[in-house]
C-alpha cells in the first residue's frame, strides 16, 4: 500500500493536495473503503473532481487591462445633403397635392373615398342639408343625381359640378358643400411621438394614423400626434415618401424659421422620429447578477456602473472571471474579454473596470470557463436571440419543434 502511494504521490505533486483539500478526502476514502463497487464509484467521483480542484485560473479572454481595442470609426449619422434640402425646399412650397388644392389662394380639401359631406341646398331663407358618403369609387347620389363622381375635387369644385348637374331639373338651384369626415387620406407617424407613448393619447391614434384634412405641413402633423417625447431625435426625423427617405432637422425649423424644410404632408407619407442615441444604446448584463437584463448604455458606461444597475453579482458568481463580450455579429467570433471583479472591488484595480460600448454583453458565471470557444459557441442562441432577434424568429418560423440541446 505504502508503494502504491509513494507512485500516486509521484505523479500528483504536493501542491495538489495542498490547494485541494476536498479531493484530499476522496484519496482517504478510497484507503477505507473495502466493498469493491463502491471503491470504483469514489474513484471515478475522484477522478471527475481533478480538473475542477486543480484549476485555479481559467482558460480566459484577453485581460480587460492587457486588451488593445481598435480605434472605432464613429458612427455614421444620417445627414442632410444639398440635394436634399433642394427636395425639401420644392416640397415645402407646393400649391397642391393628393391632400389639397388652392383654389383662389386657398387650400382646399380634396375628397376622396369615404369622406362624409354635407350638401346644403337653400331656397329663399330655408335650408336643407343632406349628409352623403363619398362611395369607394368616389361618387355621390344626391337629389336627382346618381353616382356623380367627386373624387379629386375640393368642395368649391364639387359646388358648381352640383350646381352644373341640377340646373337641368331645377332653377337656379342655390348648393352648398362642406367635408364632414375625413377618411380618405392620411399619414402614418411611427418613433417617439406621444401620441404612439402616452395613454393621454391612446384612444385618440393608437395605430399612428393621422387623418389628414387639408394643407398640413410637418410641424401641424407632430402637433396632431401629440408632440414628440424627450427620448425623440428631433434633429433626425425621417419623412418617407414613395420609397424616398429625407432627414429633417426640426431645431432648423423651429429655431431658425427655416420653413424650407418644413414639408407639406403628401397623402401615404410616414414620418418617424427615431430615439436619441443615448436612449437607443444599450447593454446586457447576464449570469450570476441579482437582475438579470437589459440596461442603457448612458446608465452603464462601464463595468462597475452595470453590475450596480444588475444588482451586484450573487454568492455563486464567480467575478474574478467576469467576460465582456464585444462587436459579436452573427457567424463571426467576437472579442471577448476578462475582467477581474474582485481585483476591482477589493484592490481598486481600476484597470478592470473597462468602459462600456453599444451591445456589450456582461457575463458573470458561476463558475470558472475553462474553455472560452466552447463557452462562446455555447453562448451563440442567446447573443443571437438578443442581438439579431429579427434573424432569430426568421430562422425557426418554419419550424414546429424547437429542440434545445
Amino acid at each position: 500500500m505504502a508503494l502504491k502511494w509513494e507512485l500516486i504521490n509521484k505523479l500528483i505533486p504536493d501542491s495538489f493536495w495542498r490547494m485541494n483539500y476536498r479531493c484530499m478526502r476522496y484519496r482517504f476514502a478510497l484507503e477505507r473503503e473495502k466493498d469493491t463497487f463502491r471503491a470504483v464509484a469514489l474513484g471515478l467521483v475522484f477522478l471527475s473532481l481533478i480538473p475542477s480542484c486543480t484549476q485555479n485560473t481559467a482558460i480566459l479572454g484577453t485581460p480587460v487591462n492587457q486588451v488593445v481595442l481598435p480605434v472605432q470609426a464613429r458612427a455614421e449619422r444620417v445627414v442632410q445633403t444639398e440635394e436634399t434640402r433642394e427636395e425639401l425646399a420644392k416640397m415645402s412650397a407646393v400649391k397642391e397635392n393628393g391632400v389639397f388644392k388652392e383654389i383662389a389662394g386657398i387650400p382646399e380639401y380634396r375628397i376622396g373615398p369615404y369622406d362624409v359631406l354635407e350638401i346644403s341646398s337653400y331656397t329663399g331663407d330655408k335650408v336643407k342639408s343632406t349628409t352623403v358618403t363619398v362611395d369607394a369609387r368616389g361618387r355621390i347620389s344626391y337629389s336627382f343625381l346618381d353616382n356623380l363622381p367627386v373624387t379629386g375635387l375640393t368642395p368649391s369644385q364639387a359646388e358648381r359640378l352640383l350646381i352644373s348637374k341640377l340646373s337641368d331639373y331645377v332653377r337656379n338651384p342655390r348648393i352648398s358643400v362642406l367635408a364632414k369626415e375625413f377618411n380618405s387620406k392620411s399619414a402614418t407617424v411611427i418613433g417617439e411621438f406621444s401620441v404612439l407613448r402616452s395613454t393621454t393619447y391612446a384612444t385618440k391614434a393608437a395605430s399612428g394614423r393621422i387623418n389628414l384634412k387639408g394643407k398640413t405641413t410637418l410641424t401641424d402633423l407632430i402637433a396632431l400626434a401629440g408632440g414628440y417625447t424627450i427620448q425623440g431625435d428631433i434633429r433626425r426625423i425621417l419623412l418617407i415618401r414613395k420609397g424616398q427617405s429625407y432627414v429633417i432637422n426640426l431645431y432648423d425649423i423651429m429655431e431658425k424659421a427655416d420653413e424650407s424644410q418644413n414639408a407639406i404632408i403628401d397623402d401615404g407619407d410616414v414620418v418617424n422620429i427615431p430615439e436619441l442615441p443615448e436612449y437607443g444604446e444599450r447593454v446586457y448584463v447576464l449570469g450570476e447578477v441579482n437582475v438579470q437584463g437589459v440596461y442603457p448604455l448612458k446608465q452603464a458606461q462601464d463595468l462597475l456602473a452595470a453590475l450596480s444597475l444588475a444588482g451586484s453579482y450573487t454568492k455563486l458568481a464567480k467575478e474574478e472571471n467576469t467576460l465582456i463580450v464585444r462587436g459579436y455579429e452573427a457567424g463571426k467570433p467576437p472579442i471577448v474579454m476578462m475582467a477581474d471583479v474582485k481585483a476591482l472591488l477589493r484592490k481598486a484595480d481600476l484597470s478592470q473596470n473597462i468602459r462600456l460600448k453599444d451591445g456589450d454583453l456582461v457575463y458573470v458565471p458561476r463558475m470558472l470557463i475553462g474553455d472560452i470557444n466552447d463557452w462562446i459557441v455555447n453562448m451563440t442562441p442567446l447573443l443571437n436571440l438578443l442581438l439579431y432577434p429579427g434573424q432569430f424568429d426568421a430562422y425557426y418560423s418554419d419550424k414546429k419543434v424547437l429542440t434545445v440541446k
